[in-house]
């Protein structure tokens, strides 16, 4: 963390911060320093050691994340997917394959809680079977390692 001291999120709070952040990236499409930068600095939602490191799984991963939702997508294009869902979906991939725990239930409860929070109604259905798709794809829900 630049050079800032900070007391350590819940890791709800950490995933939520780092949504928001990567949601507010997708507008100015800025690259990840300046993201955890411009976020501490707000304040409105400082990312603490967790929240970056999933942060930095989705940047250094985006063209494999990318490619696991387009090959887990009936009917749909990566274009229609709604920006909240699709932040929400990256995020949460980053976490279960890559992140520093590599917990995807606990990746996929959270994705559907942010999407309940943030997204329309009902999308938190799409977001919890995209998910579950991908785990399965991966292997990750029989915790054997991930196969990205």
């Amino acid at each position: 963390m630049k050079g800032t001291t900070m007391e350590k999120l819940s890791r709800r709070a950490s995933r939520e911060n780092a949504f928001l952040a990567a949601f507010a990236a997708t507008f100015d499409d800025m690259p990840l320093d300046q993201v955890i930068e411009q976020a501490n600095e707000a304040g409105d939602y400082p990312l603490d050691e967790f929240a970056q490191a999933l942060l930095t799984a989705y940047y250094d991963h985006s063209a494999e994340i990318n490619d696991l939702i387009r090959a887990n997508l009936k009917g749909w294009t990566l274009e229609r997917i709604p920006r909240v869902n699709l932040t929400v979906l990256r995020l949460a991939i980053a976490e279960a394959a890559y992140g520093p725990e590599k917990l995807p239930g606990v990746a996929i409860n959270e994705a559907v809680e942010l999407t309940k929070k943030y997204a329309d109604e009902t999308d938190y259905q799409f977001v919890n079977g995209l998910l579950g798709s991908v785990v399965r794809q991966l292997g990750l829900e029989s915790g054997e390692p991930a196969q990205v």
